[in-house]
């Protein structure tokens, strides 16, 4: 045989093998999966029409193989012949763990799910009623609700691992690498873009923002809503020990004991509020940091002004050195009523099998007594209305996320340790490079797990631009949107956010 048929045989068998490899891998890895419906709706008193495009996105590595599933539903107005100047808005949930199912059917999707507005009855069972979204912003802005890996129908694929994705960084690159993805593919690069996160969807917004800088594709973002923020983890993490936390959650406190008629009676929130945060500031921090240096007296006097504003009795807050963690002022509150009050709301209660527990044993009042509402709403419009036939169970959540996640900045696991979590500097080093970027966050009173006086201090150092920040109140908790005129004030600020 000669050289040259030897030649084009090793040839042919590498082709063929090839070709067998690249069958082999699209067998296992199929078509990403599309579905499309058009609708519309009335929203900011125009008739909107658009499709819904619920859809899978491949992100690739390096190489150009597929390595992550990343699932999205796309509401995009229909009937305009420029789409340069229609901004997009792409939203997501926090956790990490948790889908983007809380602000597609509790706020800003085309259909809602109502649950009790004041927050004294369970979800119960279904039946739930949903409505269209009368307070939407279609009219506004297109939306683009993003479930990272691991929630929703979200997913690693091929030679994805979900360590390149569950991380502080590994979260924002990915997300990052959509966007850019969706924005080109949709040719919407002129267009004014914006990000909406929740809680650690926050977090993940000031990753996103920052990660769209680099990649040598620089992407600047007209602006973030960051409702009930997570930027700076010392102020959000109730612990022994983390002065920080005592601070930022005493005002939440308050008006969580004003609400449920334990403080402040006879003020209004705002007054109370106040009186509170002046408290802090310029009380009760020193007193923390003198520790056991403060004499008999000034601790009596600290013990009284606390209980003044908690709503606790005096000698429980002496018992606890001053520092009430926040679950077992959870449980303290309404303990004379056997009731646990909401974490992430604290107008939720729960009523308590073990009275006595250091802290809620059910779980979040706030959480278990409306998921279920939004869980089924979301399974059935998903179904109902766009269509949506898949092979796999959405995650609504993911426990295993969160024990797996890395926390480090970078890869090499060098950074912040044993520090907090605080991604405030990255988005203060963001907003100075990009001037046109603006802020507002949207907090809520009664917000025990992200509490909005952890927002004010959070914003008011890490060289954030203060008079760039836009904050908002609301008299509800993490999710304030659950309570109605809420919901109703929030789509009107974000309304006015988007427009000025």
């Amino acid at each position: 045989m000669g050289k040259l048929t030897k030649l084009a045989i090793c040839l042919f068998m590498a082709i063929t093998l090839s070709a067998q490899k690249n069958a082999t891998d699209s067998l296992s890895i199929p078509e990403p999966k599309v579905f499309v419906s058009s609708h519309q709706i009335t929203n900011g008193g125009k008739l909107i029409k658009y499709q819904a495009i619920a859809s899978e996105t491949y992100l690739k590595n390096k190489s150009g193989e597929p390595v992550a599933s990343l699932w999205s539903v796309a509401y995009v107005q229909t009937g305009t012949t420029d789409t340069t100047k229609r901004p997009v808005t792409f939203v997501f949930n926090g956790g990490p763990g948790s889908a983007s199912m809380w602000l597609q059917m509790g706020m800003f999707g085309p259909k809602l799910v109502k649950v009790d507005s004041d927050a004294t009855k369970d979800d119960g069972a279904a039946p739930y009623t949903m409505v269209s979204n009368t307070n939407g912003i279609l009219d506004l802005t297109d939306l683009v609700f993003i479930d990272p890996v691991g929630t929703g129908y979200s997913k690693v694929i091929g030679k994805g691992k979900v360590e390149d994705f569950w991380g502080l960084t590994q979260d924002a690159n990915s997300v990052a690498q959509f966007i850019r993805q969706w924005v080109t593919e949709n040719n919407r690069w002129m267009s004014p873009k914006y990000i909406i996160g929740e809680s650690f969807g926050a977090t993940r917004a000031a990753g996103v923002a920052n990660a769209l800088e680099g990649g040598g594709q620089n992407m600047a973002l007209n602006g973030l809503i960051l409702i009930s923020q997570a930027l700076d983890y010392a102020g959000s993490t109730s612990e022994h020990d983390n002065i920080t936390s005592y601070l930022t959650y005493l005002p939440s406190m308050a008006a969580t004991a004003w609400y449920h008629k334990k403080a402040g009676q006879g003020k209004t929130l705002e007054a109370f509020v106040q009186e509170c945060r002046d408290f802090t500031y310029n009380t009760y921090a020193p007193a923390l940091y003198k520790g056991s240096l403060l004499s008999v007296t000034e601790k009596e006097n600290i013990a009284e002004q606390l209980s003044y504003f908690m709503g606790l009795d005096k000698a429980y807050i002496l018992k606890s050195n001053l520092r009430v963690l926040m679950p077992r002022f959870q449980k303290q509150l309404l303990a004379d009523e056997g009731l646990a009050v909401g974490r992430l709301d604290g107008r939720f209660m729960g009523d308590e099998v073990d009275k006595l527990s250091d802290g809620p044993h059910l779980g979040d009042p706030a959480s278990y007594q409306i998921s279920s509402a939004y869980t089924a709403a979301l399974n059935h419009y998903f179904a109902t209305d766009l269509n949506i036939k898949m092979d796999r169970p959405y995650l609504t959540g993911n426990g295993a996320i969160y024990g797996k996640w890395n926390w480090k900045p970078v890869p090499d696991g060098k950074g912040w340790e044993p520090s907090y979590v605080n991604v405030t500097r990255k988005l203060s080093e963001t907003m100075r490079r990009n001037t046109g970027m603006k802020v507002m966050v949207a907090n809520g009173y009664y917000d025990l797990i992200c509490p909005f006086f952890d927002a004010e201090y959070t914003f008011s150092r890490n060289g954030i631009e203060r008079e760039k920040i836009q904050m908002f109140y609301y008299e509800a908790g993490h999710m304030m949107y659950t309570h109605e005129p809420d919901l109703v004030k929030l789509a009107q600020d974000v309304r006015t956010f988007l427009t000025n």
